[in-house]
């Protein structure tokens, strides 16, 4: 008993726990910093963009809930859910995939964080920011899921707060300028400045490449399945709770930003769009604050990334042969302590990137990221549709086909606007996973000839 207890995860999160890991990995440099990006790619049609997105991120989630209430392999996260109707080839693919998704939202987010505290800190080098980042983050990962869980918490909150405190004071200066101007004057700042879609379609389209890195992150709750406390029950309250969020604290801030501030300025601003607004209320140091919650958000992504990747890297190693297997030891916590020494280390490579590559490093790191984003919501959705074939309704159905649809075509948009560098480097990542896959050493295949042999 004692020997199985040491090879299996310890579940130690509710449904508060993955609500706010959920918020936590969607909510990040994407909305304090990456929404002016957007807004100048798109310009007020932006908040079309990212309804666009919501509405398909909400039948992706969606039918991630259908796939875990369903029964799945529970102890092997989103690969598990997916195998049962995809097959073994597609969950080794989707993990690796995930997995190298990660890895560089890992790098990306530690730069980005380093580069922010050098605001305050304009003499000490990058290097050392990321040092502190990967021991902080190895510490927190290493000791319990508890402790990740627990500090993964106050910093989503910390970032909620944030958005809620802008809303507020969006809602006061709207008003404002309602009582004073009118209604519609107010709102005619959507359209007063090269109408409401200056870049046209293509600069909607354009723009989801931004939207789908903004809103990444959601799916992690697959990972927590198998540390949830009950998860049929946990997963899906906490998709229900997370949805309505996710799309309210983007969209409601871009609302009120964009009927503030001619877009043009949202844009060519070098500071964060939110600093504006507590300037705007006189709130003093608004920028160190705001830049302070960005750090917090950014060291939440990383925090996210390297549990999500350790887990990833437990389940894909914990049941081959070889010394490799050595990486999915768990420590006394029942953490798998070397794949989390592992996914931190990578934080170095960051280091070296971000001083061959410079400034364009985080851009380039971002077009990957979106590209492996929407494979990922395409498998769960795949998988989805195929439970909906089988046990769906016509409403489950059609919402599944409508979302592989739709992330198809943002697919092709994204292919025909991201820059070709990073779309062949890509590609190559995918075509190594893809063709690296051997059926002989796969960690399903190996547990069903054991279940065989046994029965």
């Amino acid at each position: 008993m004692e020997h199985t207890k040491e090879k299996t995860l310890k579940k130690q999160l509710n449904s508060r726990h993955i609500t706010m890991l959920a918020l936590g990995g969607a909510i990040g440099a994407g909305l304090f910093k990456g929404s002016g990006e957007a807004i100048g790619i798109a310009g007020p049609a932006v908040l079309l963009a990212f309804l666009i997105g919501g509405a398909i991120l909400f039948i992706v989630m969606n039918g991630l809930g259908k796939l875990v209430l369903d029964g799945g392999d529970t102890h092997h996260g989103l690969s598990g859910l997916i195998r049962p109707y995809l097959g073994n080839h597609s969950a080794d693919f989707v993990d690796w995939v995930y997995y190298s998704m990660w890895m560089i939202n890992i790098i990306a987010e530690a730069v980005a964080a380093a580069s922010f505290m050098q605001l305050w800190f304009p003499h000490v080098p990058a290097w050392f920011f990321i040092l502190m980042l990967a021991i902080l983050t190895t510490l927190i990962n290493l000791y319990s899921v508890r402790l990740f869980a627990e500090t993964e918490y106050w910093l989503a909150f910390a970032k909620i707060s944030v958005i809620v405190l802008l809303i507020i004071f969006g809602l006061y200066l709207v008003g404002q300028q309602m009582l004073g101007t009118g209604v519609f004057p107010t709102l005619s700042q959507l359209t007063s400045h090269g109408g409401f879609t200056p870049h046209g379609l293509k600069g909607v389209i354009s723009s989801l490449l931004v939207v789908i890195y903004s809103y990444g992150g959601s799916e992690l709750i697959a990972i927590t399945v198998s540390e949830a406390d009950d998860p049929k029950k946990a997963i899906p309250k906490a998709i229900k709770g997370v949805m309505g969020r996710i799309v309210s604290f983007y969209l409601i801030p871009l609302f009120l930003l964009l009927i503030l501030f001619p877009w043009k300025t949202l844009a060519g601003s070098s500071v964060s769009p939110f600093v504006m607004v507590f300037e705007q209320m006189n709130i003093p140091f608004a920028g160190d604050i705001v830049n302070f919650v960005i750090v917090l958000a950014l060291f939440s992504s990383i925090n996210s990334g390297v549990y999500a990747s350790s887990r990833l890297l437990f389940f894909r190693l914990k049941d081959k042969k070889g010394n490799v297997n050595k990486l999915a030891k768990l420590n006394k916590h029942q953490v798998p302590q070397r794949s989390v020494f592992f996914c931190t280390s990578v934080l170095y490579i960051g280091v070296i990137l971000s001083y061959f590559v410079g400034d364009k490093l985080f851009g380039y790191l971002a077009g990957s990221l979106s590209y492996t984003i929407l494979v990922i919501w395409m498998m769960i959705s795949a998988a989805a549709f195929h439970l909906a074939l089988k046990k769906g309704t016509i409403k489950d159905k059609s919402f599944n086909l409508f979302a592989l649809i739709a992330l198809s075509l943002i697919f092709i948009g994204i292919l025909m606007t991201n820059t070709l560098g990073v779309t062949i480097l890509t590609a190559l990542l995918y075509a190594m996973i893809f063709f690296s896959y051997q059926k002989k050493n796969d960690v399903f295949h190996l547990e069903n000839e054991s279940f065989s042999s046994v029965n």
